[in-house]
């Protein structure tokens, strides 16, 4: 199986299976001296790790990560720093159960890859969706600990804004609310309403989708290309390759179409730092592929998991009909945990085009320009 590397300058190939003994990651392309310890990437892990409500997987994994390579420190360095050499994180998995999947071992789960993978493949991982499952996404998010730092100044914060059809009222957004509950919601009484709304959808042994908006702030203008480097395509490409993600938009997205040209403009004024003042940001940070400056926003949508106990429709590997139902751990609604996992994502795509910016510009432009320049 090919293509499990992603990105260009800053790049990171994972690996690992969600019941094999260990997963993780090699991140290249890191520039050199920049302060990392494992306690840095840590702490975006614990807010993906299962386990931690009733709301997600009960799967026990502490999803410790260890540097393996990459870093060195000593009395002249001032705090162990990254070398510009690959750097090596593993997290080992310590709770396996993979007898969870042996009565659906041939039958495949409706709305879930086992199909397509064994069609391709001719060999099917059924213990949890194998390389493909949810599990090989904290990979990414320890590679996001890294993209973090990359960047001056970068902001990257995301938001559950809709479980199932209920939305959050924006009106209420607060972002101090994001980890007062297990939702990652900024909305507090809709995050109430979730609590029941998700309990019943637990129980009746179901699951339901969600919407998660992503907001990068501190993004410098003038990242990406405008050709077939665009930073929005980038962005879109990263969030599709999130596991159980259907569809995402910057922006305003899909509402564009409904707006006039004059409401859709987002006018400028001359600002107080050399720099302009957008009046509204329907585009969502990029003009043409290229970041603006703006706050850089990004919804995706996560459809529900396949892995359900109400009995479904399917045939098995041998070409018979048959019903399933899967029994095991799973989480009700899988959009809570891709959080951090679209945080990860979205500040792995900016650390890659600010190296990439950089290499092809420098330090850029100064602007505004002077009359006759």
């Amino acid at each position: 199986m090919s293509f499990n590397t992603f990105g260009h300058l800053f790049r990171f190939t994972s690996f690992g299976e969600s019941h094999g003994a260990a997963i993780g990651c090699v991140v290249d392309g890191c520039p050199p001296r920049i302060p990392l310890q494992a306690a840095d990437i840590q702490k975006y892990l614990d807010k993906r790790r299962p386990g931690q409500s009733r709301f997600t997987t009960q799967r026990q994994e502490p999803d410790t990560v260890k540097i393996l390579s990459g870093v060195f420190s000593d009395e002249r360095s001032g705090g162990q720093l990254t070398t510009g050499t690959p750097i090596m994180l593993l997290i080992e998995n310590v709770d396996q159960r993979s007898k969870d999947y042996s009565e659906i071992k041939d039958k495949y789960r409706p709305g879930h890859a086992g199909y397509v993978y064994d069609v391709k493949y001719g060999l099917h991982d059924y213990r949890g969706g194998g390389r493909a499952s949810a599990r090989e996404t904290a990979a990414r998010v320890a590679a996001g600990g890294i993209a973090r730092k990359i960047v001056p100044g970068l902001s990257v914060r995301g938001a559950l804004v809709q479980m199932g059809p209920h939305k959050i009222d924006r009106t209420r957004w607060d972002w101090n609310e994001v980890d007062k509950n297990p939702f990652f919601c900024p909305d507090p009484v809709q995050a109430k309403f979730f609590e029941d709304y998700l309990d019943g959808v637990r129980k009746a042994g179901s699951s339901c989708g969600a919407v998660i908006e992503v907001v990068a702030e501190g993004v410098p203008a003038g990242l990406g290309a405008p050709v077939y480097a665009k930073l929005d395509g980038d962005l879109a490409a990263a969030l599709m390759g999130i596991n159980a993600v259907k569809g995402v938009e910057i922006g305003d997205g899909f509402g564009v179409a409904a707006l006039s040209g004059e409401d859709n403009a987002d006018e400028m004024r001359m600002g107080n730092e050399n720099k302009p003042v957008f009046l509204s940001n329907h585009a969502g940070g990029i003009l043409g592929g290229i970041s603006s400056g703006q706050p850089i926003v990004v919804r995706f949508a996560v459809k529900p998991t396949s892995s359900i106990l109400t009995p479904r429709k399917t045939v098995d590997r041998y070409g018979n009909d048959t019903d399933i139902v899967t029994k095991g751990r799973h989480d009700p609604c899988v959009g809570i945990r891709a959080v951090p996992i679209g945080e990860a994502m979205v500040a792995c795509v900016l650390a890659d085009h600010y190296l990439m910016h950089r290499g092809q510009v420098g330090e850029g432009t100064a602007w505004p320009f002077k009359p006759g320049a």
